[in-house]
């Protein structure tokens, strides 16, 4: 609602006025202008980035236009076509993505193979250049291709031209095309395909989507007429539902003409099919799959809550999706800590929403289990929902994530003249595939700014409760086919939910570690020698304590550093009995924290930082690796200290670290490739005991005080280090850090380096067979 406002003299003015009526015309008083509406109020409908050239050609194709430099001289170009798998006709099953395939075998322009030779000759390859994908509701064509030659990035619109209208469909090309696609959906038919075969049916169940998975069947694929393929070209690649996307290092302006002028001759058909969006049917019971195969590794059960499709016309849509990503974030967050108990009840386990299909949405929880763990897995994570449900969650979870979300955006805004085309270009896809919004980054993160302070417990504890709706659920449950052990039923699934709604759940403790992460003041110390490098633009200090130091400021991101460290060492130098304890001692340090913090107290300390620091043991050295953002360097060299002279030991810790290796190494055991890859390995280092694949039998060797000691040797003197700083970072502001955490790390003078521990490959030929 707008409130104008009238000044004294105006409502004087219209008292005379009305006074005098009969004596004077009658008089209009114009009123005051309205102030300009607030673009960010909550009833706004979402803007569109005015960086990008949006049009529609006569014949209903659009296209986005946007100059970009990143990668330089690079362009990345799209066709998207809005239909896939989902329109075939029962005598189509699979040939939407066969399309696909045939728009690489010959145009109106390129014969046979002469695309693929073209592209290749220009320095594409297959994947990160060129590629293309056929789903249900849609099929991407994608090219990345040189500007910094006008004729080739014209090619390519010519390229795009002919797969949107020209795409030959040579009979001996077909049938030729035939086998490569039948292979690959046999090469397709894994453990996750079989499962996924009797999954769809139950997520989908009543709606098209359950009948058209995208690689189609072989009996049509072996045997549909040649017409049924050109038949479903011709009905759906047709202009209404095609758009380009062009961003890249080029003129905007002459590329939107290029599109105009190249386009505008493709021909809608003269009667077009309905392009439907099919529904997935709402129902009341709760559905199920339970798949076993002898091929998967790992039991995962997930709970699926679909949902319809809620808007995002509005800045208030898109306040709501901040609500949610909060919600996720502090209930993945709790799954997340309850991995590092001692005894954990899942492997892993997350709590997710999103996009399903385009007719439904869907809100999920999910969890590896150990074998024999699915009743306990299922029940933990339905706990820590039922727990958001009755107590909501706390304010210190709230703040932190509100945090780290706005400095999200932060980055996302400080990094915007950096972002890759291809990011862009992805956005455009969801814009013309899905109708979502495009504001760019100046506007998302003003809304981010003015509304996620004023975000509240009670409107994300609202979610909460009505996560763990009954209706539209679907319970799925894959496993390995074990010889002795019956797969779960639906009712002790259901059961699990029974049993759950009865517990008494206490509210959720947040566990929080108090004060700085370093209490000592360290005194900075001197740099003993300087050096520049001119012709690589670096500068190198050594430090009085003997770390060597290398810097290159530079200019590739905004908000960002990176930096590695190497000692060299490693386990290499360590006794051969010990190998076990030694290659796992930095993951084994890393898990319990630094100082007084364990990880858990640790990542919520950092939280709304930008920063990651790893140390590591590898053969021939023992360092660092990882980066922050400018801001928070000294967060980072903080970690860097505390990681070389407080490491902290947690039992707790070790033993969940222990339970998740079991899993993990459980899992590599169960792939059949894992048999040939060993084998392999055993051959080529003549069995070396240093070479060994981590195996089952290798995790009684696990020994968290070996390791702490190990990881205490390896660390002890750092004075031969090298750190190597690149970044966006100032060299003066830097100094003063390098001096005085670096400065600080223990030198004690020792003298060595890496060993050969006397890995030798087999001469000649070795011929073997592995079954």
């Amino acid at each position: 609602m707008t409130v104008k406002h009238r000044s004294p003299i105006l409502t004087l003015l219209l008292i005379f006025v009305t006074a005098i009526a009969a004596l004077w015309p009658a008089v209009v008083a114009a009123p005051a202008a309205a102030p300009p509406a607030d673009p960010y109020a909550l009833d706004r409908t979402m803007p569109v980035d005015e960086s990008v050239r949006i049009g529609r050609l006569d014949n209903g194709l659009r296209y986005y236009v946007r100059a970009n430099h990143k990668p330089e001289a690079r362009a990345e170009l799209r066709l998207l076509v809005d239909v896939g798998s989902i329109v075939e006709d029962d005598t189509q099953r699979g040939l939407a993505h066969f399309v696909e395939h045939m728009a690489f075998n010959g145009t109106r322009r390129f014969a046979r193979h002469e695309l693929v030779d073209y592209l290749e000759g220009i320095g594409m390859r297959f994947g990160p250049d060129l590629n293309a994908y056929t789903g249900f509701d849609e099929t991407v064509y994608m090219l990345q291709v040189p500007t910094d030659d006008p004729k080739i990035l014209e090619r390519g619109f010519e390229i795009l031209e002919d797969w949107a209208g020209g795409v030959a469909f040579d009979d001996e090309e077909i049938d030729q095309e035939r086998g490569v696609v039948i292979e690959e959906w046999r090469g397709r038919r894994g453990a996750s395909a079989r499962v996924q075969d009797q999954q769809f049916p139950v997520l989908f169940k009543g709606s098209r989507y359950a009948e058209r998975i995208p690689i189609g069947t072989v009996k049509v694929l072996e045997g549909f007429p040649h017409g049924e393929l050109t038949r479903f070209y011709r009905d759906w690649y047709r202009p209404d539902l095609q758009a380009i996307v062009a961003v890249g290092d080029f003129d905007a302006v002459q590329v939107e003409q290029t599109i105009r002028e190249r386009f505008s001759s493709l021909k809608p058909p003269s009667q077009a099919r309905d392009r439907i969006v099919p529904d997935v049917p709402d129902h009341d019971e709760t559905l199920f799959s339970i798949v076993t195969d002898p091929e998967l590794t790992r039991t995962r059960v997930s709970v699926a809550f679909k949902r319809d499709p809620e808007p995002d016309a509005i800045v208030a849509d898109y306040r709501r999706v901040l609500v949610e990503s909060l919600f996720f974030a502090m209930l993945d967050g709790r799954l997340g800590e309850r991995t590092q108990e001692a005894s954990p009840p899942f492997l892993d386990a997350s709590a997710s929403g999103g996009s399903f299909v385009r007719s439904k949405d869907v809100n999920m929880l999910s969890a590896s289990v150990e074998e024999g763990g699915l009743d306990r897995g299922l029940e933990a994570v339905l706990v820590e929902a039922e727990r958001a449900r009755r107590h909501g969650f706390l304010a210190s979870e709230l703040e932190r994530e509100k945090t780290g979300l706005l400095r999200g955006y932060e980055q996302a805004w400080a990094e915007r003249d950096k972002t890759d085309s291809g990011a862009y270009a992805s956005e455009y896809a969801g814009n013309f595939l899905e109708d979502e919004p495009i504001p760019g980054i100046a506007f998302e993160v003003e809304v981010a700014r003015r509304y996620v302070p004023g975000i509240t417990l009670a409107e994300v504890n609202h979610l909460a409760e009505s996560f763990l709706q009954k209706n539209n659920r679907v319970i799925l449950v894959a496993g390995p086919e074990v010889a002795g052990v019956a797969k779960p039923t639906e009712a002790q699934l259901l059961a699990t939910f029974e049993r759950v709604a009865a517990l008494d759940v206490p509210p959720w403790k947040d566990r929080v570690g108090e004060g700085p992460l370093l209490a000592a003041e360290l005194e900075p110390v001197e740099i003993v020698e300087r050096k520049q490098r001119e012709d690589i633009g670096t500068t190198e200090w050594r430090l009085a304590n003997g770390v060597h130091v290398i810097l290159k400021p530079t200019d590739f991101k905004n908000d960002q550093v990176i930096f590695g460290a190497y000692s060299f060492g490693g386990h290499s130098l360590v006794a051969e009995k010990d190998w076990v304890p030694a290659i796992t001692a930095d993951s084994v340090t890393a898990m319990g924290g630094v100082g007084k913090f364990g990880l858990i107290e640790l990542q919520k300390a950092l939280a709304g930082k930008v920063v990651q620091v790893s140390p590591s043991i590898g053969e021939l050295t023992e360092g660092f690796s990882g980066g922050s953002s400018p801001q928070d360097l000294e967060t980072l060299f903080q970690l860097v200290y505390l990681y070389a002279t407080q490491p902290r030991k947690d039992a707790e810790a070790f033993d969940s670290y222990r339970v998740r290796m079991k899993g993990i190494v459980e899992k590599r055991e169960a792939r059949p490739e894992t048999v040939y890859e060993d084998r392999v390995n055993e051959i080529v280092t003549q069995g070396h005991p240093r070479r060994r694949p981590f195996t089952t039998a290798l995790l009684g060797d696990l020994d968290l005080d070996r390791s702490l000691s190990i990881y205490a040797d390896r660390f002890a003197d750092l004075g031969d280090a090298t750190f190597i700083f690149v970044g966006a970072f100032d060299l003066a502001k830097i100094e003063p850090l390098v001096r005085t955490y670096l400065g600080n790390l223990p030198s004690t003078g020792r003298k060595e380096t890496f060993r050969d521990v006397g890995v030798v490959s087999p001469r000649g030929v070795v011929v073997e067979r592995v079954y």
